[in-house]
């Protein structure tokens, strides 16, 4: 409803009171306090992106929000995640998104959706809602998201983040250019490190979640310039904006319906691959490799392949840092190679995948070597809640 009739809404003498500041704006006044009001904004994602957006866009005054999320507060989030607290930590995402939301303004009509967004349900959950916000992390779902929105007409307000690098447009508005016009494919499964493996600036989603929000307030209230045909980026480290023009590719595929975007982005034959080269490789649990150390054997080299900074944070006892980028670099797999002198190879990592990888690498090299299994992070959980878990 981006041209509401006006008429029908009106301002409480607590909303005068409230947006005073707004109403005093002559681009904003009480017209476009009005459409704010009359406004439906879907946000999916209540993670880095969604928490500073969502505040950002209960306390304009938008009249109804949804809010699709299926996670719940982990200890890792409160970093960035500025719409949880420390008492919601075990708790539903979007409930403590909620409870925010209406401390914020308890006017304010906020829908749940505690599911994951599919291809099933997308457009049925999309439907009833003026602008779609984006704040996901992953490739299937902004694809998913894309296409419900170029379907059902809605503009798709665009934000990613990735350690101190972040980026954001307007997709679908005014026939300008959708998501697919800036990655037409998607990078092969595994290319592109999640924040969880990369690590992300706390205060940089905070940026991008509120140039989104300001990008979605604009849109309703029809004033200014937006990013639509524009891909705005931003570097945190040298504080630095820049843009590049986004224009419709005139033979991009037409979007008919929406599909299975985890094989669309190849997750499926990554996920066999993954699991073909594990059935290939020896594993062992911490358990395992606990009491592999106290046993004093000294037959094997403990190899973590994490970065230098994560090695700082937490490590296991007597493992050597041999960092995977230098593995993969080959300096690293001769540095290996000296070490080994007839030892056995074990590896491990963050989680198990990165030890994976590296273990394929060095495989190659002639290097066999076993994986730990659920890396320090297993080894913080199951064996010694001492090392950090980060």
């Amino acid at each position: 409803m981006l041209n509401p009739n006006l008429d029908e809404i009106q301002l409480t003498k607590e909303d005068y009171e409230r947006y005073s500041r707004h109403l005093i704006l002559p681009e904003v006044g009480l017209e476009g306090q009005k459409r704010l009001k009359a406004a439906s904004v879907l946000c999916i994602g209540t993670g880095g992106l969604g928490s500073p957006l969502l505040l950002y866009l209960a306390a304009a005054g938008i009249g109804r929000i949804g809010i699709v999320d299926f996670d719940v507060v982990d200890h890792s989030n409160l970093q960035r995640q500025v719409i949880h607290g420390t008492s919601w930590v075990g708790k539903p995402k979007i409930e403590s998104a909620k409870n925010r939301i209406l401390e914020i303004n308890p006017a304010c009509q906020v829908d749940l959706y505690e599911t994951r967004i599919s291809s099933e349900n997308a457009l049925d959950i999309i439907k009833p809602y003026d602008i779609v916000v984006d704040g996901t992390d992953n490739f299937p779902t902004r694809y998913l998201v894309n296409d419900a929105c170029v379907l059902l007409n809605k503009p798709n307000v665009y934000g990613s983040i990735f350690r101190f690098e972040g980026q954001a447009t307007v997709f679908n508005y005014q026939d300008g250019p959708n998501y697919r016009d800036l990655y037409p494919e998607p990078p092969p499964p595994g290319m592109v490190p999640s924040c969880a493996e990369g690590g992300v600036l706390g205060v940089l989603p905070g940026i991008i979640g509120v140039i989104q929000a300001t990008e979605t307030i604009k849109i309703i209230m029809g004033q200014g310039i937006t990013l639509s045909g524009r891909l705005l980026l931003y570097n945190a480290l040298e504080m630095k904006f820049r843009e590049l023009k986004l224009r419709p590719n005139p033979v991009r595929p037409v979007i008919e319906k929406l599909i299975d975007y985890e094989q669309f982005c190849g997750i499926p034959q990554a996920k066999a691959e993954e699991a073909k080269r594990q059935m290939q490789m020896q594993e062992m649990t911490v358990k395992e490799l606990k009491q592999l150390l106290d046993s004093g054997a000294d037959d094997f080299i403990l190899v973590d392949v994490r970065n230098p900074n994560e090695y700082q944070i937490a490590k296991i006892p007597g493992a050597v840092l041999v960092p995977l980028p230098d593995i993969e670099k080959g300096e690293g797999v001769t540095k290996i190679k000296e070490m080994l002198n007839g030892h056995r190879l074990i590896a491990h990592c963050k989680m198990g995948g990165r030890s994976a990888k590296a273990l394929g690498i060095l495989k190659e090299h002639g290097i066999d070597g076993i994986n730990v299994k659920g890396g320090i992070t297993a080894w913080s959980r199951e064996v010694d809640s001492s090392v950090p878990e980060y």
